[in-house]
């Protein structure tokens, strides 16, 4: 099954997008507590972001109207593939420390792997990004592995 992905599509693994700086403030953390009703007062009062402030955080910021039918920004790292509709296959997090008022991540997303299968319904295209989230001095926060399916 991974004659349907190209030796062309195979040569992107290894790609990275430009890394995205993010300044973490107190008030993002707040906001993002009230409106997922966290109950613990380090969440509520801003001291610590809850863990899964980060999953949304590196995402850029783009105008309606470049939003595509899914409601998402144009994909970057994803080469032409024979199989167009996407799926989310996954996330797996690996925290290491807290996030914190003032700190400023910086986010690095690498193609790690694409492969072909065949599903119950006919084949299948998993791509999986390996996403390393690091302070600005370089300390780890976070390793992610996220994948997409495409059928």
């Amino acid at each position: 099954m991974n004659d349907l992905v190209s030796e062309e599509a195979r040569q992107w693994i290894g790609k990275s997008d430009d890394p995205i700086e993010v300044e973490v403030t107190r008030r993002d953390i707040i906001k993002y507590s009230v409106a997922t009703e966290q109950i613990l007062d380090k969440f509520i009062n801003g001291d610590e972001a809850p863990p899964m402030f980060v999953a949304g955080l590196s995402r850029e910021i783009v105008p309606i109207d470049d939003l595509g039918s899914d409601g998402l920004p144009p994909a970057s790292l994803v080469p032409d593939l024979p199989l167009k509709r996407v799926m989310a296959g996954g996330v797996s997090f690996r925290f290491h420390r807290p996030v914190k008022p003032g700190d400023v991540l910086v986010f690095n997303r690498t193609l790690s792997n694409i492969v072909g299968k065949k599903g119950k319904t006919g084949p299948l295209i998993f791509v999986t990004y390996s996403i390393i989230c690091e302070t600005k001095d370089g300390e780890a926060v976070l390793d992610q592995e996220q994948t997409r399916i495409l059928r």
